[in-house]
């Protein structure tokens, strides 16, 4: 195999997690182990990495001290190189590591104390399904304070009268703005109501106010109004159980058509109680659903529907089927607004442990809007640690220079460039006018118009976020010695592997005179072993071992041996023929080395027997033979006369007295 592999690359990487673990090991006092060109590695440094790389134990003996120092300094030698030759300001390699970076990074610029708190909540709501219903009145996420507290007001009352006796699916169909409350006419059809019930949800189904709202309400009760991106809400608990977690089922649906009514109800149900005795007589509920299911997605199938969650199914469906507990239960017939339905469970996936859980909530939790707590409490820590600072009258002016072309995602200043002012100040670096202009310029689009000093405060919040979080990933080799390095490690793979790819990897590959030539001077390393020329006869079934051995014997070709053994029974036999080397094959370590036909043996089950066709005396290899090992060889040898030519350029020079204090 050659060395420009994924072994390969996984090797530098690992050499380089060994090696590189060095400035935070400097001492004042710490005396220098060694020179290479101009730079020094102090005793520490050096003792420090080879601590804890050093997989033997921790006795340091003179051998694998020196051993560890010598790829120590051709590991330098070799990034030293990189850089002299500017390969750290390709842009490309520029590119690759801010890539890297980007990823490492991303750990850093949450608040991991928040994150957990979130993880093991949406964990805990997880654990269970909620049937709400809410009253929304709309108010756009950028209203000025005035209609927001016109609308919270508004809600304020709505919610004292369910409070004192109302009820609560009346006053939605009449007050609220979801338009799915009401009767809807969609195209000649009349759209039931939902009166504000939106059926069973669970963790991550809703928006995070909404669903912590829900979540903190009992049954029966209804919330204080929470405002979300929508506007404000009241909700409104019905029903709490255990997670229903995901299902899949079959059913069977005789449905209602038109204009419901007691004669088109009693027919359906009576339809639907005989279908049920059918099942209850024996037969089968797929063959039922195929003949007589109304719904066109399911029936072919035999009514199974695919996998859903509590969010997914009306909730008069969830309640029967959260009910069922036995793979292949049937219900009962139950109705729900489409008609009359038979439900068999047909398979369940509980909610797992929180371990089980985890990764898939952290990554759901990544995509949601209750990432914007773990933000928000970040920037307040990286604002407090740095120090902030506001310009106010700098601020009012920059608002100022915008107008309401915003709304209309047209919005250019003129004159951009003389807005240099300071804006804030987070840390040390000093935020333009002209920072938070481009801000709003890359990030209008079209939208409903609102108060224009609403609007500019909500984006200079988001904006100052962006800041911070910037500003904390500037810090972070400063701040986290770990991250350092991290990137340290990154930044010297990266810069060593596209040297030796062009230097060694790749040139022995294209060098074919120079392969060639390494290969006549070494051609003594390159010698098949005895070898045996033989076909392996491996089968499935004992009856027809004879038969083909005795074929064989006689001389048979295999081709005609494999038509007689697998005429009647197909794969009985198989066979591999090849040149195999002593001890290079299991098989063959289990027969004389004879020609002719072995006795049988058992081979993982199955039994085998050996033709030996040829005895192959020990042969010099051809180049083609043995290709992959002489690049192999050849890269050895291009890498060690380059090291040596390192050598000469970068000067090494070894204290002993420090290496024997190490040893």
């Amino acid at each position: 195999m050659l060395k420009k592999d994924s072994m390969k690359i996984f090797r530098i990487f690992l050499l380089i997690a060994v090696l590189f673990s060095s400035a935070i090991y400097a001492q004042k006092n710490d005396p220098v182990l060694l020179n290479i060109g101009d730079e020094q590695i102090t005793q520490s440094e050096f003792t420090a990495v080879y601590k804890k790389n050093n997989l033997d134990g921790d006795v340091m003996d003179k051998k694998s001290v020196e051993d560890y120092l010598d790829l120590y300094v051709k590991f330098k030698l070799k990034v030293m190189e990189a850089e002299a030759l500017g390969m750290d300001t390709v842009s490309s390699f520029v590119t690759e590591l801010d890539g890297y970076r980007d990823q490492l990074a991303q750990p850093y610029l949450i608040d991991e104390e928040t994150n957990m708190a979130l993880i093991e909540e949406a964990y805990q709501r997880k654990g269970e399904d909620i049937r709400a219903s809410h009253i929304l009145l709309k108010l756009d996420k950028n209203a000025d304070p005035k209609d927001t507290l016109e609308v919270y007001n508004k809600i304020l009352n709505i919610r004292n009268r369910i409070v004192n006796g109302e009820d609560f699916s009346t006053v939605a169909k009449a007050v609220s703005e979801d338009p799915s409350a009401r009767d809807r006419n969609v195209k000649g059809r009349i759209i039931p109501g939902n009166n504000g019930d939106l059926g069973y949800f669970t963790v991550f189904d809703m928006v995070y106010p909404f669903e912590t709202a829900a979540y903190n309400t009992k049954i029966g009760e209804v919330s204080m109004p929470v405002r979300t991106d929508y506007g404000y809400h009241l909700v409104y608990v019905a029903n709490r159980q255990p997670a229903m977690g995901r299902v899949q089922c079959a059913h069977i649906l005789i449905k209602y058509e038109g204009n419901v009514n007691d004669a088109q109800r009693e027919e359906v149900k009576t339809k639907i109680s005989e279908i049920y005795n059918k099942i209850q007589n024996g037969e089968a509920f797929e063959d039922l659903a195929k003949e007589y299911s109304e719904d066109p997605g399911s029936a072919p199938k035999g009514g199974v529907l695919p996998w859903f969650g509590s969010n997914r199914m009306i909730p008069d469906f969830i309640d029967v089927v959260s009910g069922m507990k036995n793979i292949g239960e049937v219900s009962e017939p139950f109705e729900t607004t489409f008609g009359w339905h038979i439900a068999k469970l047909i398979d369940r996936k509980e909610v797992g442990s929180f371990e089980e859980e985890k990764d898939d909530i952290k990554n759901k939790l990544a995509r949601s809007d209750r990432s914007n707590k773990s933000v928000e409490t970040l920037v307040t820590k990286v604002l407090k640690e740095y120090g902030f600072t506001e310009y106010n009258k700098v601020k009012q002016s920059t608002f100022d220079a915008v107008d309401s072309t915003i709304f209309s995602g047209k919005y250019k200043p003129a004159n951009l460039n003389n807005y240099q002012k300071t804006i804030c100040k987070i840390g040390n670096k000093e935020v333009k006018q002209i920072a938070f202009l481009n801000f709003l310029i890359d990030n209008q689009e079209p939208i409903k118009s609102v108060e224009l000093s609403s609007f500019l405060s909500n984006e200079y919040k988001k904006f100052i976020e962006k800041e911070a979080i910037a500003y904390e990933d500037s810090q972070l080799e400063n701040k986290y010695t770990e991250f350092r390095l991290l990137m340290q490690e990154y930044r010297d793979g990266i810069l060593l592997f596209d040297l030796m790819d062009k230097k060694i990897w790749s040139n022995a590959i294209q060098d074919t005179t120079g392969l060639k030539n390494y290969y006549q001077a070494n051609k003594e390393k390159y010698f098949w072993g005895e070898r045996a020329d033989a076909i392996v006869y491996t089968f499935t079934k004992d009856d027809q071992v004879k038969k083909a051995k005795k074929m064989a014997a006689k001389g048979a070709s295999v081709e005609e041996i494999l038509t007689a053994v697998n005429d009647q029974f197909s794969l009985v036999l198989t066979t591999d023929r090849n040149k195999y080397e002593k001890d290079d094959n299991d098989i063959l370590n289990q027969v004389k080395w004879e020609l002719g036909v072995s006795k049988t043996i058992d081979w993982k089950g199955n039994t085998v027997f050996v033709q030996i066709m040829e005895l192959i005396p020990p042969q010099q290899k051809e180049l083609n033979e043995c290709r992959g090992l002489v690049i192999s060889d050849y890269q050895n040898y291009l890498e060690d006369n380059w090291v040596k030519e390192l050598k000469q350029k970068y000067p090494i020079k070894i204290n002993s007295e420090v290496l024997n204090a190490i040893k």
